[in-house]
């Protein structure tokens, strides 16, 4: 038996770029640090919240790549001269990436209390009609 995806599907014809971004998406690895929240915020906003207590403005990144919304953060090193008794705050570097659809823009982003705030927003996309003019064989 043959496996049926969604890029061969005979009724999805053009869906092969979705598919692709799925199979990125599902091999992305990401470990669950830091914890982030979605929320819509209008009929036509989003917004991502990451927890990124510790980090500084400089030491994060937010880039779009071929539809793909990649937030990393990177912390200076610290200072040698620290010695501690217990290390339970992370200090390490991450990084985060989302699947953006089509007619989906990065808004802007700040940053408050430890959280930054990624916003989203969607345009409609424009209907287009069409008429394919029949030639003689």
């Amino acid at each position: 038996m043959t496996k049926l995806t969604l890029g061969s599907h005979p009724y999805m014809l053009g869906f092969e770029q979705l598919e692709r971004l799925l199979e990125r998406n599902a091999k992305s690895g990401n470990e669950g640090y830091p914890p982030f929240n979605i929320e819509q915020t209008s009929e036509r906003g989003y917004r991502i919240t990451l927890a990124v207590a510790g980090f500084r403005e400089q030491d994060l990144s937010i880039t779009v790549e071929d539809r793909q919304l990649v937030i990393r953060g990177r912390q200076a090193d610290e200072d040698e001269t620290r010695v501690f008794l217990h290390r339970g705050i992370a200090a390490r570097q991450f990084q985060r990436s989302f699947v953006l659809a089509d007619g989906v823009e990065v808004a802007g982003a700040t940053m408050e209390n430890g959280l930054l705030h990624v916003d989203l927003s969607r345009t409609d996309p424009q209907t287009v009609v069409q008429t394919i003019r029949i030639n003689k064989a």
